[in-house]
């Protein structure tokens, strides 16, 4: 599997389970109706994990601009495949979001509240002030970066030893988002990822969803621009201490 389409299968997972879960808490008549935000926070982290394990071994499984910007930013990463996974980001967040929409299509068709249909796809601010959302933004993907900068390997001296975690390795990124969406994620749904945000926006303004909100064009910069802020603060912070 080549990284790119390693990067549109893991973030189209991604997608697919996080926004699902959200359809599932807030759509009408649904199993997990009104499950509430543990549920929501919970299931993106597990989501993340399944991104991470599918295209780990072949992208390192960055699943979100900010992450190959902050990665390039630190020298981990090379700037000239930066434009392909963010692009491949967009189209495997696109694709989960319409795989979202179809699997909770009777959802939406019994659920008149237009803002709880758009909250599936894409993030909005608990209390609009736009300076203070965008360093929510900031400091949710600051911690985000730092924490996968600070990731170490085990090592060990003997070569015929064997070490590491396999698949297990990918928890900890995992427990970094849950714990994110658990401290930060109430001011503004805890983007924390331009693609997650900007790419299912796209597609809800796009699909013949009924009695469906406005798309909320002037927030939607926010979690784009929030991202990449932290993620360039990140890297150069974790370079500075480095």
């Amino acid at each position: 599997m080549s990284p790119f389409t390693a990067e549109i299968i893991g973030t189209f997972l991604l997608i697919l389970l996080g926004e699902g879960v959200v359809a599932n808490v807030v759509l009408n008549d649904t199993k997990g109706n009104n499950s509430g935000w543990i549920v929501i926070t919970t299931a993106w982290a597990l989501a993340v994990y399944v991104g991470v394990v599918v295209a780990g071994p072949y992208s390192g499984a960055h699943l979100n601009p900010a992450v190959s910007i902050g990665l390039a930013v630190a020298g981990k990463f090379d700037w000239a495949a930066v434009p392909a996974y963010i692009a491949a980001q967009f189209i495997g967040a696109m694709g989960g979001a319409f795989l979202v929409w179809l699997v909770y299509r009777d959802h939406f068709s019994v659920t008149r509240d237009g803002l709880l249909k758009r909250a599936v796809f894409c993030t909005s601010p608990a209390i609009r002030n736009y300076p203070v959302n965008l360093l929510s933004e900031i400091v949710g993907t600051f911690v985000l970066l730092y924490a996968v900068f600070s990731f170490t390997d085990a090592s060990i001296s003997d070569t015929n030893q064997v070490v590491g975690l396999g698949s297990l390795g990918a928890i900890p990124v995992a427990f970094v988002v849950w714990v994110i969406g658990l401290a930060l994620g109430g001011t503004t749904g805890y983007a924390i990822n331009p693609a997650r945000d900007l790419g299912p926006r796209l597609v809800h303004a796009l699909l013949p969803i009924p009695d469906k909100a406005d798309n909320d064009w002037g927030y939607a910069w926010v979690p784009v621009l929030g991202p990449v802020l932290g993620a360039i603060t990140a890297a150069g912070t974790w370079a500075f201490l480095n």
